[in-house]
């Protein structure tokens, strides 16, 4: 089986691939969002912009963020579990919630806002897919406002077999191909938009622009993980210096000697002596 050099989960195909296939990409949220697409009436992508010098920024976020009959959507997918994904998802809905009202505006004209996460692993412990959370009394089970929504889908919980006739599957299915025959097969179900989005993406991958901006992406990509990695070797050196400071004043203090003869018993080389010193004597 010959693996996709790129996937939909890679960002920056994502993003470039329904930013020109808004009609694609209407469907898409549809299905995510369980709702028809037809009743969707109004549909605006806010930032569908992808300038050069944002790609090759750390910690750059390549979401689609839209406003869908009212509403403020986002939409995000999510390659790597670093833990803090649902905190992170609240975070997001917070921006989104609080940027949506002007000055001097009413706090009840704020729009519902709702956040789609598309997953590649598993988040909660449940076999479903699919999860919506909306704010509820937890003893009466009363919601307490619908403008909060967050909707997750885990890509490793579907199932191996799927039909044609399931969109929201269907869509799901092409965030989690990782072959071409993957692809084909999902193409091969005679599907209109998902012969759509395929032949966009090989098109998309095909061209010099993405294969540009996925190099800025992918620089970005090398450079967070260098500065995660430093950022790590300095809070390891920094804990090994606190915890060699205070060796020594226990020392000091137990065997009621000085700093010096401290460091002479925990036979800490000359040269590293004047750094603790400094660390140890009253400024």
């Amino acid at each position: 089986m010959r693996r996709l050099e790129y996937t939909f989960k890679t960002d920056t195909l994502f993003k470039m691939l329904f930013v020109e296939h808004p009609d694609l990409l209407k469907k898409l949220v549809a299905a995510l969002m369980g709702i028809p697409a037809e009743s969707i009436t109004q549909f605006t992508i806010q930032n569908p912009e992808m300038p050069p010098e944002s790609m090759g920024e750390k910690f750059c976020r390549l979401d689609i963020n839209m406003a869908v009959n009212g509403q403020r959507v986002d939409l995000e997918v999510q390659v790597c579990n670093e833990g803090d994904y649902i905190e992170r998802a609240m975070f997001y809905w917070a921006k989104e919630f609080t940027a949506a009202i002007p000055a001097g505006g009413n706090y009840a004209d704020l729009p519902r806002t709702m956040i789609l996460s598309i997953l590649d692993f598993a988040l909660f412990e449940c076999s479903e897919y699919a999860s919506f959370f909306q704010p509820m009394e937890v003893t009466r089970h009363t919601l307490m406002s619908d403008k909060m929504g967050f909707r997750f889908f885990e890509l490793p919980k579907l199932p191996d077999e799927i039909s044609g006739k399931d969109e929201l599957l269907l869509w799901l299915s092409l965030f989690k191909a990782n072959t071409e025959e993957e692809l084909e097969k999902i193409k091969a179900m005679e599907v209109p938009e998902m012969e759509q989005a395929i032949n966009a993406y090989y098109k998309i991958t095909a061209s010099s622009e993405f294969r540009e901006r996925e190099r800025l992406r992918e620089k970005a990509r090398h450079d967070e993980a260098q500065a995660l990695h430093h950022a790590r070797q300095e809070g390891r050196a920094e804990g090994a210096l606190s915890n060699m400071i205070e060796a020594i004043r226990n020392v000091a203090n137990s065997l009621n000697i000085s700093v010096d003869e401290a460091m002479a018993v925990l036979k800490i080389p000359e040269s590293d002596r004047q750094t603790y010193r400094e660390q140890l004597t009253p400024q």
